[in-house]
């Protein structure tokens, strides 16, 4: 009996277990609205994390047109993901594109 439970016990305890505990560390509750961030912290977090690393292109100090930038955030191009509205919300997004036109290059960003 112990053979048999043992190998799928234990991982549908470990999954129950991660299951129990996702809520416990997200840091937004249900129905719970997020503050807006400011473009520096968006690009920060959400496009600074593959642009100006060698993934992605360079995106600052291009002077990429803000409607442009909208765009691609919500369609996705080449392999970046579409960002969705509860990912990047719309005023963020207006905030971000327009930083980002206007942005100048950062010497510690590398490009391909």
């Amino acid at each position: 009996m112990k053979r048999i439970f043992g190998p799928i016990l234990a991982p549908t305890l470990a999954v129950a277990a991660m299951a129990c505990a996702a809520p416990l560390l997200a840091s937004q509750k249900l129905g719970e609205t997020q503050e807006l961030r400011a473009p520096e912290a968006v690009y920060a977090k959400t496009c600074g994390y593959c642009h100006g690393r060698n993934v992605g292109p360079i995106i600052l100090g291009r002077a990429i047109p803000a409607d442009t930038v909208k765009y691609i955030v919500r369609h996705g191009q080449n392999g970046m993901p579409a960002f969705r509205p509860t990912e990047v919300k719309p005023s963020e997004l207006d905030a971000l594109a327009l930083w980002i036109e206007k942005s100048t290059a950062r010497s510690g960003e590398h490009g391909q």
